[in-house]
């Protein structure tokens, strides 16, 4: 049974979520030769100020591009 967990950022719309679970289940379905029954993908959406890049969270980065 492939497990599929995804990181994402919060601020994705329902729809756009729905899409990237498809379209894992079909990557896994077609690569792992999984029935699609078996396939889970898990998305986890985190805080911008939960995420760092070199030192600094997103939020901040992002901040600081305005």
């Amino acid at each position: 049974m492939p497990f599929i967990q995804v990181n994402i950022l919060k601020g994705r719309s329902p729809e756009q979520k729905e899409k990237l679970i498809r379209e894992m289940t079909n990557v896994a379905m077609d690569v792992l030769d999984a029935p699609e029954q078996s396939v889970r993908v898990m998305i986890q959406e985190m805080e911008p100020e939960h995420w760092g890049i070199a030192g600094e969270s997103i939020k901040k980065r992002k901040e600081g591009s305005k």
